[in-house]
């Protein structure tokens, strides 16, 4: 739990991040009126946010106490990609090759899955993965 409340707490402290994500970026659930009711406006429309997913943990040889944790950004916007894609690229400026956490080696940009439709939402997507390089 301790990377994951790392890696949230260096995107909630960038301010230029808080700006382009007015709805907040959340973790530990999905993005609902329900459970994240800040990703909502007064009158119930999505705001830019995100959503901070930990993936898969597969340990990483030669150490016996490595891994590779795969960490997935789901960015959501209720129309257009401007402000979701003003954040991919902050997020991959705050992390690739940087190191986060007591334990971290090193963090990757692996991929990203652009202008992509969420149908449960109705709004833009952006998918951006990173993998934790760490000593468990």
């Amino acid at each position: 739990m301790a990377l994951e409340g790392d890696l949230l707490t260096s995107l909630t402290g960038d301010t230029t991040l808080m700006a382009a994500l007015t709805g907040g970026v959340h973790s530990d659930t999905h993005i609902s009126r329900q459970y994240t009711p800040t990703a909502f406006d007064a009158n119930g429309e999505l705001l830019p946010c995100a959503l901070l997913r930990m993936a898969a943990d597969v340990p990483a040889p030669p150490h016996g106490r490595g891994s590779r944790q795969m960490v997935d950004v789901y960015l959501y916007q209720r129309t257009g990609y401007d402000a979701i894609r003003t954040a991919r690229d902050r997020i991959f400026d705050l992390w690739h090759e940087k190191k986060i956490g007591a334990q971290t080696w090193q963090i990757f940009h692996t991929d990203d899955a652009n202008d992509q439709e969420d149908d449960a939402l109705g709004c833009s997507l952006i998918v951006t993965r990173f993998v934790v390089v760490r000593l468990k």
